[in-house]
């Protein structure tokens, strides 16, 4: 199903996208497509679901995220249901240069690298599956193009680490 993971992570990111820059976290469960237009067909018909391929996953949005904390923290505290098979998390990042990451600092870095002028922003989608699975898409707003989204399952691995955490099992 790592197909599946793939095509989902990359629909959530031109979703995003679409949506333009400067958007707060945003978290996406991964359900089988069939699944759901099975389970829950009133859902389906509204997002024009009619079963899809075989490994389909369709990613449905989830409540905005109110990030009080870190991001890790907030996905350590999520539990879904054994009904979703993944989860999407679209997070709005900055990266600096590795020779000014040393002037960072020690306290709100994060605030002091939002302002820094050699700063590049970009998005970031990650995705897991509960088998493990894993895929990344990067979008860098320098080059906003759909040409030169980067993708592979290794992007953020401690971001999407934190995010298989949610998919723990009970």
């Amino acid at each position: 199903m790592e197909g599946g993971l793939e095509d989902a992570v990359r629909e959530v990111e031109r979703h995003a996208a679409a949506t333009g820059w400067d958007r707060p976290p945003a978290l996406y469960a991964l359900a089988r497509t069939a699944d759901l237009v099975r389970d829950e067909p009133e859902l389906a018909g509204r997002l024009g679901l009619d079963g899809g391929t075989a490994g389909a996953l369709t990613p449905v949005a989830q409540d905005d995220l109110v990030v009080e904390a870190t991001i890790p923290d907030l996905l350590a505290g999520i539990d879904w249901p054994d009904a979703v098979l993944g989860a999407v998390l679209v997070l709005e990042t900055v990266a600096l240069p590795g020779d000014v990451e040393d002037e960072a600092p020690g306290a709100d870095a994060g605030a002091w690298a939002v302002q820094h002028p050699d700063r590049q922003e970009a998005r970031l989608v990650v995705g897991v599956l509960r088998d493990g699975a894993r895929a990344a898409a990067l979008r860098w707003r320098s080059h906003d193009t759909e040409d030169d989204v980067v993708t592979g399952p290794d992007l953020a691995p401690a971001l999407t680490a934190a995010l298989a955490l949610s998919l723990r099992s009970q």
